[in-house]
């Protein structure tokens, strides 16, 4: 991971894939924002498929060109979101849980600036909705397909073992290991198996973490251990050091994995043989819209969710596995999605929104 300099990243180029996009015609003078958590616009996951939102939004002529501040640690929350203040934004987005703290603290220091988060809403203890007047969150239910995912990786295994595990033991993490390990328990209701679950108990809220979203070398640790208790397919939801799955995976031979956030297949390719689907979140479009919103004078904090039903959330295609996949398998994971939709099929997680 290559590190960005505040000062850099704040005042100059943009890095990343896109080079920053590009203002068509000299269009828009609104400058959108943002600081990132650990792993930087290139980590093949969460921050890269929110950056590629304003990187879109530029693109097409909505905004002028980005500015970008990254965390490398998480003592460069707080810095960052005030820099940015200082530097003249439209809108400022961070991107991800943990720098729910910082927005916070900002936004209400200074009323005047806008802001939008990425995986956190604001609540009181009893889960309550508190919202703040110039934060828009960006929120997904990524539960809804990780069901699916889990319910396909339960039909494919052929060791009747599948894993997940986790970086932080946050609920924009867990909340995909909910939904994977409950369509596994929906695959063997429907069809009288027993296919396991290791590295998380949904029940229980115990599992496998890395502790951050870092330390890459226990994340390949955590999977080769999956691996050689004999799970053959696993989900790490852990953004860049996710791709220790995929190393570990690959160096075994006759395993798959399932990535999230974005479309792994095209963000970490070099491992497209081995990614069975992922479980995407629509993050590029929703930083997007609230960029285009508050360009065009329309900022609101109204939450953004995402669902099935939105298309906020869902599976990627198949891609290399359309044919190892049975059709049947295929439209149940058609039908499953209609009946979580309709709400004929009730798919729920703590970490919800």
């Amino acid at each position: 991971m290559a590190a960005v300099g505040l000062a850099t990243a704040a005042c100059g180029e943009p890095p990343g894939e896109g080079g920053g996009g590009g203002q068509a015609n000299g269009e828009s003078d609104f400058v959108p924002c943002m600081v990132t958590d650990e792993g930087g616009p290139d980590d093949k996951s969460f921050n890269q498929t929110s950056y590629k939102g304003l990187l879109d939004a530029a693109e097409e002529g909505i905004t002028a060109k980005p500015r970008l501040a990254e965390s490398n640690a998480a003592s460069d929350y707080e810095p960052n979101v005030d820099q940015m203040v200082k530097a003249d934004c439209g809108l400022i987005v961070t991107v991800g849980f943990l720098l729910a703290d910082a927005t916070k603290q900002a936004a209400e220091a200074n009323p005047e600036e806008k802001f939008a988060i990425v995986d956190f809403l604001y609540t009181d203890k009893s889960g309550k909705p508190t919202p703040i007047d110039n934060v828009k969150p960006l929120v997904f239910n990524t539960h809804e397909a990780a069901f699916l995912a889990g319910y396909l990786a339960a039909a494919q295994s052929k060791t009747g073992k599948v894993a997940t595990w986790g970086g932080a033991k946050i609920p924009t993490v867990t909340i995909f290991m909910d939904g994977f390990y409950d369509g596994v328990q929906h695959y063997n209701k429907e069809k009288n198996k027993n296919v396991q679950v290791l590295g998380w108990n949904k029940k229980t809220q115990d599992g496998q973490f890395v502790g951050d979203f870092s330390n890459a070398n226990k994340a390949k640790q955590i999977s080769e251990n999956l691996l050689n208790d004999g799970a053959d397919i696993i989900m790490p939801v852990a953004g860049p050091i996710g791709e220790s799955a995929a190393v570990a995976a690959k160096e075994q031979g006759d395993a798959l994995i399932i990535w999230v956030d974005t479309d792994g297949y095209e963000s970490l390719s070099k491992y497209k043989d081995i990614i069975l689907t992922s479980v995407v979140k629509g993050m590029d479009v929703a930083v997007k819209d609230a960029a285009a919103e508050a360009a065009e004078g329309n900022f609101s904090n109204e939450p953004f969710i995402g669902t099935l039903e939105n298309e906020g959330v869902s599976i990627a295609p198949y891609h290399d596995f359309e044919d190892e996949i049975s059709d049947e398998t295929k439209q149940e994971i058609d039908q499953l999605r209609e009946q979580i939709i309709s709400g004929e099929l009730k798919v729920e997680s703590d970490a919800a929104f």
